[in-house]
Parts: structure tokens; C-alpha cells; sequence
């Protein structure tokens, strides 16, 4: 197995979409990336902790490989939206892979690489030192599938699952 940490906007929007996919085992929201210990969802979003809501992305890449798991990533969001996707802003949406080794960090530059083509421009991800991931509350876990008409599902996440389900006809469950 494999785990990648990865931040694109709302970690309901990334969850959502991962869980479609065969291969992965495993989705958990959270968050990366900033200097307080244990924050809340409630602290995240007011964007001064300096973490990014993610999410860790356990997969079998004899099943999904390394390099699908990455270009979804780069489907789902809009890599070019500095600290933002669409009405989140703030950089605790911001773009960012969050490397646990040289190898990740490789796969992910190159990642980034191919979105750059792909979206004809260089997008604003960064490539961050993995800090230590703290889960999101047990309610934002699964959010799409426990909350399929909540509004904001239906309007942001639910676009974004579709665009992976497109794209990755081959690898959806």
C-alpha cells in the first residue's frame, strides 16, 4: 500500500472523488501544513493555523497506479487558483502534495509536470514537507456519501466526482 497527502480545495471534494476509484482503500480528511498542534475544523477555517484541509489517500498500486492517483488529483481541483477553489479562499484551500520521501516528492514534481501541459499553464501547487496530519472530525469523514443533497455537495463536490468519473472511467468502482 501506498499513502499520498494531497491539498486541493475543500477536503470534501477530493474525498469524495477518491473514494470512486478502485485501488484506494482508504480516504481520510484532515489537515497539513501549518504550526498548530491539533486544530480544529473551526481553527482551520478562520486560514491563520497555516494548514491546508487534505486528504490522505491510502492505495494498492498493483490496482491503481502511483501516476493515476496524481493526474486525478490534478483533474479534481483547479491547480492554477492560488490559495482557492472557486468560493473557498484562503490558503487553508490551497494546492499543495505534502511528499513523506524523496521518491514522493519525485512522483509528484513530475505530477506536476503533466498537469502543467495539461492545463497549459504552470500550476500554483506547491510541494510542502510532510508535517504531521491531523484528522479531520469524525462528521467530515465520508461527507459526500453521508451527505448527498447537502447543498454544497450537490453544486462543488458532485461536479468534481463526475469530471474524475470521466476521465478515469477505467479505474471508477
Amino acid at each position: 500500500m501506498e499513502t499520498f497527502i494531497l491539498a486541493g480545495g475543500c477536503y470534501w471534494c477530493l474525498d469524495a472523488a477518491y473514494r470512486t476509484l478502485r485501488g484506494v482503500t482508504a480516504v481520510e480528511s484532515g489537515f497539513i501544513g501549518g504550526s498548530t498542534t491539533a486544530p480544529t475544523y473551526e481553527q482551520v477555517c478562520t486560514g491563520t493555523t497555516g494548514h491546508a484541509e487534505a486528504v490522505k489517500v491510502t492505495f494498492d498500486p498493483q490496482i491503481i497506479p502511483a501516476d493515476v492517483i496524481l493526474d486525478a488529483y490534478f483533474t479534481m481541483h483547479d491547480p492554477r487558483q492560488l490559495n482557492r477553489q472557486g468560493h473557498d479562499v484562503g490558503t487553508q484551500y490551497r494546492s499543495a502534495m505534502f511528499p513523506a520521501n524523496d521518491e514522493q516528492k519525485k512522483l509528484f514534481e513530475t505530477a506536476r509536470e503533466r498537469a502543467a501541459e495539461i492545463w497549459g499553464t504552470q500550476p500554483v501547487t506547491t510541494i510542502e514537507p510532510a508535517t504531521e496530519f491531523y484528522p479531520g472530525p469524525a462528521e467530515h469523514q465520508d461527507f459526500f456519501a453521508n451527505n448527498p443533497e447537502q447543498p454544497y455537495c450537490l453544486a462543488v463536490a458532485l461536479p468534481k466526482v463526475n469530471k474524475v468519473r470521466a476521465a478515469f472511467s477505467q479505474y471508477i468502482r
